[in-house]
């Protein structure tokens, strides 16, 4: 089975390029799962409905997102409106949106999603490595296919979270901190696990932010208002080829395009 993450679509800069790519990368590694990570493409933070639709418009399968989806009010109607889109399974189950899910690809047979949250520099949620746990065993229930998007600050909790679920899930791709890692690697137990993708967005930027309001946040130590940037729009990705009768990632691919030189 050929799993292709799309990492963190940041803005509408994000969202054209992936468009514009994501057919292509289908095509040439006959992806069989597309999940793209969606909590950044409304204005930065945030999903609406409208660009929920174009992601899933690309045979996307199942979208992502982290602690940004909170930002945007209408973000939760979202969440509540289509198991496809999943908020971190580790936030407090009254909030609406499922963690994970289980996609029936057909002759493929099935493959389960999870969305899990760190709490190291944070929101204090629910611990994700015993809520990664507990959602592993009932996605196994129904498949040993079990791709991880843990969206999480420190590397070393993400790390940490790798070896926690090595051999447990066919791969973990860290997000959140929209800098890709060169530490893609598999694992000894046979998960494939990066510490970060990479954003799918502009890298003239801070972290797809304009630089401007950036700086000044920094420099000047009060709120500025985040706008999305718009130059050297690159998108970050993770190809995986898993065994279905083991759950193992057999291979792996880091994507970035255009590459940086």
């Amino acid at each position: 089975m050929n799993i292709l993450f799309v990492g963190d679509i940041v803005g509408i800069p994000g969202l054209d390029l992936a468009t514009a790519l994501v057919p292509g990368l289908i095509k040439k590694h006959d992806v069989d799962l597309l999940i793209v990570n969606g909590e950044n493409v409304t204005e930065g933070k945030g999903i609406s409905e409208d660009h929920a639709k174009k992601i899933f418009a690309l045979g996307t399968h199942v979208i992502t997102t982290g602690n940004h989806v909170w930002d945007r009010w209408d973000s939760r109607k979202v969440l509540g409106g289509d198991r496809r889109i999943l908020r971190p399974f580790n936030y407090p189950r009254d909030n609406g949106g499922n963690g994970y899910i289980v996609v029936d690809l057909g002759e493929k047979g099935k493959a389960g999603v999870l969305n899990i949250q760190g709490r190291v520099y944070m929101q204090p949620i629910d611990d994700p490595f015993r809520a990664a746990e507990w959602a592993v065993t009932k996605i196994q229930e129904e498949t040993k296919i079990v791709f991880v998007d843990f969206h999480a600050d420190a590397t070393a909790e993400k790390m940490a979270m790798g070896w926690f679920l090595d051999g447990k899930v066919t791969a973990l791709a860290g997000t959140h901190t929209h800098t890709p890692t060169a530490d893609g690697r598999i694992l000894p137990r046979g998960t494939a696990f990066i510490t970060d993708v990479g954003m799918t967005g502009p890298y003239d930027s801070v972290l797809g932010m304009r630089k401007e309001a950036a700086l000044k946040r920094l420099v000047l130590g009060t709120p500025h208002k985040y706008e999305v940037a718009s130059n050297d729009v690159r998108l970050c990705g993770l190809l995986v080829n898993a065994d279905p009768a083991t759950g193992h990632a057999v291979a792996m691919e880091h994507i970035i395009f255009p590459a940086f030189t």
